[in-house]
């Protein structure tokens, strides 16, 4: 099947879209050290998706929409990391302690955002962030992070499963390849979630 067939083909069966919440809240997920350390296996040239993610964060702060963060703790042992731990060696950055597990330059926190800690590739499995957003009325979540085709197609799967609409920004999300990167989109957009440009998220914001 031709690329033009292809679309085609997507476009009659998933082509659809669902538009913008009323009341989004910001999900930055594991934008950490070591996507960002030359060396470090995890290492992935994704500073341009950290770029556009601070630009959305401002814009979403200067609007009152809450912001979180979310990164991986695991245990010294990895434990508690079960299979994924296992199978995913690099996620021994992650371990209690480790600087790899610290938030890049620019990323630093803020005191009236949140932090989700989590496990395993999803910001909503086993933690407590799907009831957080149901108890601040949140009805759209505006997805960012890395890596693509991990955590973050992991998350819109399950933001999507419980309930939110869900909006996945194509340059604030970043893989250590295009391939990847460019097939988790396509798929998000078709199946999950809305992709849109950092230029149509950053008109959305402003309207509140």
């Amino acid at each position: 099947m031709s690329d033009a067939d292809l679309a085609a083909n997507y476009e009659k069966a998933y082509g659809n879209r669902i538009g913008y919440g009323k009341s989004p809240a910001l999900l930055m997920v594991d934008f950490v050290q070591a996507y960002f350390e030359p060396g470090n296996a995890l290492f992935a040239g994704v500073d341009e998706a950290l770029a556009s993610a601070l630009r959305i964060r401002e814009a979403a702060r200067s609007k009152n929409i809450p912001v979180i963060l979310t990164g991986m703790v695991l245990h010294k042992s990895g434990k508690d990391g079960g299979r994924f731990f296992q199978k995913a060696k690099p996620l021994e950055n992650f371990t209690a302690g480790n600087p790899m597990a610290g938030w890049p330059k620019g990323l630093e926190p803020r005191e009236d955002e949140f932090i989700v800690t989590k496990q395993y590739p999803s910001a909503f499995f086993g933690t407590s962030l799907a009831p957080m957003l149901t108890s601040m009325g949140v009805d759209h979540v505006i997805l960012t992070g890395l890596t693509t085709s991990g955590c973050v197609r992991a998350s819109c799967v399950d933001s999507m499963s419980h309930g939110f609409i869900t909006t996945v920004v194509r340059e604030a999300c970043g893989d250590r390849h295009s391939a990847p990167h460019e097939a988790n989109l396509f798929d998000m957009n078709a199946k999950y979630a809305d992709v849109v440009s950092e230029a149509d998220i950053l008109t959305h914001i402003m309207t509140f």
